[in-house]
């Protein structure tokens, strides 16, 4: 204590200091400096880089929509990006250990058996970040799809080597572990449908009926609110079962991604105005109930009462 209190040891303390600042210090500036220049041409590369793969995979000739094509290249590039970074940092940080004073010989020894140890105890870590590579790789979800993960859908927020993240209607976001998802249905890839079950009552002329379906869905196609957003003409599949009140009948949209749900409401709503107009009934369950009366005990005692009576006589 009294060491520390003394005034030359403050002094000496001072003056390491001031003699590291004037060696050390202006090389452990620089390489902060050249990191941050780093980080700025990672991400203007990483644009430019965007921008050249999307004007080549649309002057290629791809049947995919561009927007499809953009999902994909930004999922490849985040995943890019969050390595560049890991990498370019982990040079700064041993650069600076090193101006400081340290041997960072050992510490990349000890970093190494300490991987080793990690790698062989974080087992599920090492199968998620397998399992996220293989789902990049093949092209199966990109950001900015709507899919289905282990009973769960959503928009896919975020695709990572370790984790996939969804946000459902409700704003709930959740993350799946990439080596836990046992079932992946993508919603919108390439393409999307909204499947129609119409069903309308018994009485109604089937082939009248399908006529008004494909009337007004070529209004619809030649609004220009939403002709962008259908791909194909309405396909209708026929009678497709005989319910309880109704005949229903099936037919199905293809959409561009994600405006399925956007085309199948309008459609549902022009759909109901014309069957009013055509005097189409669409059925909804009756039920009929019956207000029984209870029995008179009067009329009950008084027909005994008789009965007695005409026993004693």
């Amino acid at each position: 204590m009294e060491r520390w209190l003394s005034v030359d040891f403050w002094r000496d303390m001072l003056e390491r200091v001031v003699a590291w600042a004037l060696t050390s210090g202006p090389a452990v500036l620089i390489v902060l400096l050249l990191a941050f220049v780093g980080l700025k041409v990672i991400n203007v590369a990483l644009k430019r880089v965007r921008k050249v793969m999307v004007a080549r995979l649309k002057n290629g000739g791809s049947a995919i929509d561009v927007e499809e094509l953009q999902k994909r290249v930004d999922t490849l590039l985040g995943i890019v990006a969050s390595a560049s970074r890991i990498l370019l940092w982990s040079i700064v940080i041993m650069l600076v250990l090193r101006e400081v004073g340290l041997d960072i010989a050992p510490l990349i020894a000890g970093a190494g058996i300490v991987g080793l140890a990690v790698g062989f105890g974080a087992q599920e870590l090492v199968r998620d970040v397998i399992s996220g590579f293989f789902m990049l790789l093949e092209n199966h979800i990109r950001e900015g799809d709507v899919a289905i993960i282990n009973g769960t859908g959503g928009l896919v927020e975020n695709v990572g080597l370790r984790t996939t993240v969804l946000r459902d209607l409700s704003g709930v976001v959740h993350v799946f572990q990439n080596g836990k998802i046992n079932s992946l249905s993508n919603m919108t890839k390439d393409w999307s449908a909204m499947v129609f079950d119409i069903g309308v009552a018994y009485k109604e002329e089937t082939d009248r009926v399908t006529e008004v379906m494909v009337r007004v869905a070529k209004e619809l196609r030649e609004d220009s609110n939403f002709s962008d957003k259908i791909k194909e003409p309405l396909e209708i599949f026929g009678v497709d079962s005989f319910g309880d009140s109704a005949v229903v009948i099936k037919a199905r949209f293809k959409t561009r991604p994600i405006q399925q749900w956007a085309v199948g409401r309008e459609y549902r709503r022009r759909l109901k105005k014309a069957f009013d107009l055509e005097g189409i009934e669409i059925p909804f369950p009756h039920r009929t109930v019956y207000w029984g009366e209870g029995e008179n005990p009067l009329v009950h005692l008084a027909a005994k009462a008789q009965a007695q009576k005409s026993s004693a006589s």
